[in-house]
């Protein structure tokens, strides 16, 4: 009896100890393969039911936030310092004589080697489409205004006012036309409480002579729109903004003669003055950022630990760099990453959302440097599976789609409202 006793008192203490192991490993637990340690006091805050505000109180106006009044039959507050990258590149039969960007090609692996392992060719809508996540809304177009109205409802749902819209010569002479894509993205941010900014994508030829067309293009066809983004800065001038993707394949002293006081057709002191944010890769593209004459620098990337830039362990070194030298950082937030559908050998950078976690967590790196704005990757690029839109279970004879269960199709926008309040109210403190 006593050996019994003994040799359940054992049990006991070891079921005991692995009980108390299981429970450390699961606080400690940090999802795997893009999460990188976090800076020390870092703690992620769970997501929480948002309440809705009943009086009519007005908030106050702080550092870039648009403020609307939250009484019955107002429309919700929204923040213009939380920018999201919006793609107006879709299109279907319907309205546009064909499916565009929804039957993207499968792009090949620059090693013929390792390109011959998989599957080429293009995505064939409705049931095959190039994303592996299927939109609540369908293979829609961007030119389809119901469409554009649903965005909008979404993107206050989010508590979001300001997109950055994509902006290429392409997509306005070879895709769905200019006249559809540009003005009726900013059209609606005029009937909304909603601001709209500019993203210069990369296309054949750019150059900084081209992006200086593109700048002149812009303001003289949208400046004087109620919806045009513009940034009040540090020295009390009211200025565009612009990203400038894929910045670092122009020269640094291209770009300085575009952006710098002394540059041979320089907007500096112009009409068509702005605040230039560059993007970040590697770590050697901020000392050319900074030598280019750009304002700032951004990550993009929603993939952690795909680049120096996109890894949020370097966010802090980026941000004291920037302060250092009068540039702004805007760290780029995303729920996950996942572009095998179209690029079915690139599965090493895939970004598990674990149910919002992986959001989260960039959602709290961001705010730990204290940056002036926030960028979120993305909207709509839902190519690259970086989509907040709504998105639901869908199952064909040969794909099936990843979702936002157990969560609601909301998931993404819901989480971003509160990170989006939870920034403005950090933001106060910082100021105080």
């Amino acid at each position: 009896m006593a050996r019994f006793r003994k040799k359940a008192c054992v049990a006991l203490f070891l079921f005991t100890l692995f009980i108390f192991g299981t429970m450390m490993g699961l606080r400690t637990l940090k999802p795997s393969d893009g999460f990188s340690d976090l800076p020390p006091g870092l703690e992620l805050v769970p997501f929480v039911e948002r309440r809705s505000v009943s009086d009519g109180t007005i908030a106050r106006s702080q550092a870039g936030t648009i403020v609307q009044a939250s009484g019955p039959g107002s429309s919700p507050t929204v923040y213009t310092d939380i920018h999201i990258f919006y793609y107006t590149w879709y299109g279907n039969p319907k309205l546009d004589g064909k499916f565009v960007h929804w039957d993207h090609e499968m792009v090949p692996h620059w090693d013929p080697k390792i390109a011959a392992s998989y599957p080429k060719g293009r995505h064939n809508p409705l049931e095959d489409i190039g994303s592996s996540f299927y939109p609540e809304l369908g293979t829609y177009s961007s030119r389809d205004p119901e469409v554009l109205e649903e965005h909008m409802k979404q993107l206050r749902t989010a508590a979001l006012g300001n997109v950055s819209v994509s902006f290429t010569t392409r997509t306005l002479k070879k895709k769905t036309g200019e006249k559809a894509i540009v003005p009726e993205s900013v059209t609606p941010g005029h009937q909304h409480p909603l601001k709209v900014a500019f993203h210069i994508q990369m296309y054949k030829g750019r150059n900084d002579h081209t992006v200086h067309d593109n700048i002149k293009y812009i303001l003289d066809k949208y400046g004087s729109h109620g919806a045009f983004y513009r940034l009040k800065t540090s020295t009390g001038r009211v200025l565009p903004m612009f990203y400038i993707y894929d910045s670092y394949l122009t020269p640094p002293e291209s770009w300085a003669n575009l952006l710098t006081q002394s540059g041979s057709h320089t907007v500096r002191n112009t009409p068509y003055d702005g605040i230039f944010i560059a993007l970040i890769v590697e770590e050697r593209h901020k000392h050319d950022i900074l030598s280019a004459g750009f304002d700032g620098m951004y990550t993009y990337f929603a993939s952690n630990g795909f680049s120096f830039g996109s890894s949020h362990q370097n966010w802090k070194a980026i941000k004291m760099f920037c302060d250092t030298n009068n540039l702004m950082f805007i760290p780029s937030v995303g729920p996950g990453y996942i572009d095998t559908s179209i690029r079915p050998w690139n599965n090493h950078n895939t970004r598990n959302r674990v149910n919002g976690k992986y959001y989260e967590t960039s959602l709290q790196a961001a705010l730990t440097v204290r940056p002036e704005i926030v960028s979120i990757t993305s909207f709509n690029e839902w190519h690259e599976g970086t989509q907040i839109e709504k998105a639901v279970p869908k199952k064909t004879l040969t794909r099936l789609y990843l979702d936002y269960l157990p969560h609601q199709s909301d998931l993404y926008l819901q989480l971003t409202r509160k990170w989006a309040e939870q920034f403005s109210k950090e933001k106060e403190q910082w100021l105080m």
